[in-house]
C-alpha cells in the first residue's frame, strides 16, 4: 500500500469525515473516494432512529407542561413562605392541589431533552466509519439553523425531522421541511406574523413581520445581492402569513405542530421577482419556495457554501461553477452535487488550511482517543467554552466557516486537549496515537515533538493540538 494512498485516505477522513479512528486510514486506503461515496450511498445515511427521542412537537409539549408545573410549585412555595413557616401553614399550602414536586433537583425537561439529542448526535459521529454523512448533516443544519436559546426542547428534533432525511435528497424538499418546521417558524418570528388585511390582522390591528422572508431569501436560497428587492421581501412575507404553530397552552395533544391558519393569511396574489403567485392559501408560499429552490442564484449560493465548508475559505470559481451546474442539471439533487464535490480534483489537491470548527475537532478528538461513551454534559460544555455551543449560533446566518473566526478559541482547545491527555495517559501511547489520528499526514516535526514529550499525557495533547489534526 503506497504512502500516497494512505495520505489520501487520511485526508478524506479529516476533510470530509470526522477524523480517523484506530485502523480507519488503512480500511479506506484502497479507494478513499469510493469509501466516501459508499457511506452516503447507504440506506438512511445520516438519519437517527431511536425510541428514546421524541418528536419536536411532543418534546415541546412535555417541556411546556414541565415549565407550567414548576411555575405552579414556585407559586405554592411563595404562598407558603408568606403565610408562615409553620406546620399549619404548610398544611394549607399543600391543600391547594398543586402537583407534588417529584422532580425536585432534576433539570428542566427542555434541558434533559437537549442532552439526549446531543448524545444521539455525538454517538452517531463517534460510531460512523468515516463521518461524511454526519458532516453533511452538520453543514445543512448550520445552513438552516435555529437557536436552542429559546428552543432547547426542539432543536435536536428539528435536525432529525427537517435536515437528516433530506441531506442526500432534493434541496427543494429540505427547504420545504426546514421552512415549514415549527422550530423555524418560531425562531424567525413567522408564527406571530399576521397579514395586515387578513381577518385576524384587521380584528387585532396587528401586522407583518418580514424577518422570516428576508432570511429565507438572503441566507437559505438566493444569497445577498442577487436581484430581489424590498418589495419582493414584503410580498414573500405576506405569502408566508398563516404558516404558524398550534399553541400548546390549550392544545395538549397537538400543540407545537405546524398549522396553516387562513385567518392570519394576507389575501390576494403576490409577486416575487416578476412572477405572480395566486392566493392558494398555504400553497402560495410553497410555490414560491419551489421556484426559489430552482433559481440559478440558489444553485450558486449553495455551491459556494459547500466548497467553502469542505475545501477552502476561497474556493476557485471553477469548482463553484461545477457544483452549481450539477445542482441546476439535477434539479437540486444533493447526492449528485455531493458526489461532484467528492470527485472534484480541487477537493484533493487544495492544501489543508482550514481550521476545523470546534464541534468537528471535538468529534475527531473523541474518535482518535477512542472515547465511545463521553459525558455529554462535558462535551456540550466544551463546545460552549470553544465558542460553538451546540445548536446555538450567534445569528440566523449560523456559525462561520471562515477559519480566522476560530483562531481565538485555540487556547480553550489546548485546555481540553491537556485534560484529555491526563485522563487517558494510562491507556494510550502518544506515538501510536500519531499513526491512528494522522498517519502519513504527520510531519517529521510533529512526530519528533510527540516522541520527546515530557509525559504520555502531554504527548497525547500534542497530537490533538498538532496543526495536522486541527486542520481539514
Amino acid at each position: 500500500m503506497s504512502t500516497d494512498a494512505r495520505a489520501e485516505a487520511a485526508l478524506a477522513l479529516h476533510r470530509f469525515g470526522l477524523g480517523p479512528r484506530d485502523g480507519s486510514i488503512a480500511a479506506i486506503a484502497s479507494d478513499p473516494r469510493g469509501a466516501l461515496l459508499a457511506e452516503i450511498g447507504r440506506p438512511a445515511a445520516g438519519q437517527i432512529v431511536s425510541p428514546d427521542l421524541l418528536s419536536a412537537a411532543q418534546a415541546a409539549r412535555n417541556a411546556f407542561e414541565d415549565a407550567a408545573a414548576r411555575n405552579a410549585r414556585r407559586i405554592v412555595d411563595e404562598r407558603a413562605k408568606k403565610a408562615a413557616a409553620t406546620a399549619s401553614a404548610m398544611t394549607v399550602s399543600l391543600s391547594t392541589g398543586a402537583p407534588a414536586d417529584a422532580s425536585q433537583g432534576e433539570p428542566p425537561v427542555a434541558q434533559q431533552v437537549l442532552l439526549r439529542e446531543a448524545k444521539a448526535r455525538y454517538d452517531a459521529a463517534i460510531s460512523a466509519d468515516i463521518g461524511f454523512a454526519e458532516r453533511l448533516v452538520w453543514f445543512w443544519s448550520n445552513h438552516f439553523c435555529i437557536s436552542s436559546v429559546n428552543l432547547a426542547a426542539v432543536a435536536g428534533g428539528y435536525e432529525r425531522e427537517a435536515i437528516r432525511p433530506h441531506i442526500l435528497g432534493r434541496f427543494a424538499d429540505m427547504l420545504l421541511a426546514a421552512e415549514g418546521h415549527p422550530a423555524m417558524l418560531a425562531y424567525l418570528d413567522n408564527a406571530t406574523s399576521i397579514g395586515p388585511n387578513s381577518v385576524a390582522g384587521i380584528n387585532r390591528n396587528r401586522g407583518l413581520n418580514e424577518n422570516f422572508a428576508r432570511e429565507v431569501l438572503e441566507l437559505h436560497t438566493l444569497g445577498v445581492r442577487t436581484g430581489y428587492t424590498q418589495g419582493d421581501v414584503t410580498s414573500f412575507a405576506k405569502a408566508l402569513t398563516g404558516w404558524t404553530i398550534l399553541p400548546t397552552v390549550d392544545n395538549p395533544d397537538h400543540g407545537g405542530e405546524f398549522v396553516f391558519n387562513r385567518r392570519l393569511h394576507e389575501p390576494g396574489p403576490q409577486t416575487i421577482m416578476g412572477k405572480i403567485y395566486p392566493d392558494t392559501g398555504a400553497g402560495q408560499a410553497r410555490a414560491m419556495l419551489m421556484d426559489l429552490a430552482r433559481h440559478p442564484a440558489t444553485a450558486r449560493h449553495v455551491a459556494t457554501k459547500l466548497a467553502r465548508h469542505f475545501v477552502t475559505d476561497q474556493p476557485s470559481p471553477a469548482l463553484v461553477e461545477r457544483l452549481a451546474a450539477k445542482f441546476r442539471e439535477t434539479d437540486g439533487d444533493l447526492k449528485e452535487v455531493t458526489t461532484a464535490l467528492v470527485t472534484a480534483p480541487e477537493a484533493w489537491t487544495q492544501p489543508r488550511s482550514k481550521l476545523k470548527r470546534p464541534g468537528e475537532w471535538m468529534a475527531a478528538l473523541l474518535r482518535a482517543v477512542d472515547i465511545q461513551k463521553p459525558d455529554i454534559q462535558r462535551v456540550t460544555g466544551g463546545l460552549a467554552l470553544m465558542g460553538e455551543p451546540l445548536w446555538r449560533p450567534p445569528a440566523p446566518n449560523g456559525f462561520s466557516d471562515d477559519s480566522a473566526v476560530w483562531i481565538d478559541g485555540l487556547p480553550q482547545r489546548l485546555d481540553i486537549a491537556n485534560l484529555t491527555g491526563e485522563r487517558n495517559a494510562a491507556r494510550i501511547d502518544p506515538v501510536a496515537l500519531v499513526d491512528t489520528a494522522l498517519g502519513p499526514l504527520a510531519s517529521a516535526e510533529t512526530r519528533e515533538t510527540v516522541a520527546q514529550a515530557a509525559s504520555r499525557g502531554q504527548g497525547i495533547a500534542l497530537v490533538l493540538m498538532a496543526p495536522e489534526f486541527l486542520r481539514r
